[in-house]
This record gives structure tokens, sequence and C-alpha cells, in this order.
């Protein structure tokens, strides 16, 4: 069952009224970064290798070129214990030629997030700051267990 968006407001910080959804809380971009080197990836993370990009200059709107960013959200975000977090597209993102990627956020994870935002509108996009990009809904389930990784308290 998913969470109305006044009640997933309860767990994030710095959002305004016009953010809150039915069905969720809008997603502001803070920070994007371009890839500059490559990833690394295995079973028991003792390989895995985040690659750190290269933050662009976001004090203004900025042109993004078809390709993959990793974005910062403006909010922080707690998760319920008794909760899995999702975050999707706005679809006025969508219908401009791009779309945002996230994982599963588990229960009791606390952090500003990132997401990948991929542009596939050969013309780009203009991006302003503070931009609502995506949208986080809760849905509460029974989970057995809470966060405890390395991206815990993330800034």
């Amino acid at each position: 069952m998913f969470i109305p968006g006044n009640e997933v407001a309860k767990n994030l910080e710095g959002v305004n009224e016009e953010q809150i959804q039915p069905a969720g809380v809008d997603l502001t971009v803070d920070a994007i970064w371009e890839m500059d080197s490559s990833g690394e990836l295995d079973f028991s993370n003792k390989s895995r290798k985040i690659p750190k990009g290269r933050e662009l200059d976001f004090e203004s709107p900025i042109h993004l070129n078809p390709g993959g960013y990793l974005v910062r959200y403006g909010e922080k975000i707690s998760i319920p214990k008794d909760c899995v977090g999702m975050v999707l597209p706005r679809s006025s993102l969508m219908r401009m030629g791009a779309t945002l990627v996230s994982a599963l956020w588990d229960p009791g994870y606390t952090g500003r997030g990132k997401g990948l935002l991929i542009i596939t509108n050969p013309h780009g996009i203009d991006l302003h700051p503070n931009a609502r990009i995506g949208q986080m809904t809760f849905f509460r389930g029974d989970a057995k267990g809470t966060y405890e990784g390395s991206y815990q308290n993330e800034e």
C-alpha cells in the first residue's frame, strides 16, 4: 500500500507545500555530476568502485546534452522502518525526453540520496536549480531489518 504524500512529507527535510502530491513528494535536484571514469561492481562489494564524477556548475540553468548524469536530491529523506521508498520521474521530465533511474530505498535509510538522470532527447534539456525532477513515494511493508550500508547519512 502506498503512503499519501502528506505522510511521506513528514519524513523529508526541506519540503514545501508545492512539492506534496497525492501519492508522494516531488524531489528537487541540488547538484549534478558528469561521469568521468569507469565503475566496478562485484558480489561482495570488496572491489566496488563508484566514479566520483565531475560536479557541474549549477548556480543557474544548465543545458545537459544526451547522456547519463548523477544527480543529488535537495531534500534529506528518512525511510520509516516499516516502509520502502521508490523515486519515479516526474511526467514532465519524461515528456521532454529524459528519465530518472533510482534503486529501491531500504527501510531505515537516511540521507539526501542520488539518482541517475538519463537524457535521450537528441537536443538535450535545460535544467534549472531546484527543478522538481522526481517523486518519492513510500510503500508500507513487513521488512525484516533496516539499512546499514555505506550510503547511510550521505550528503
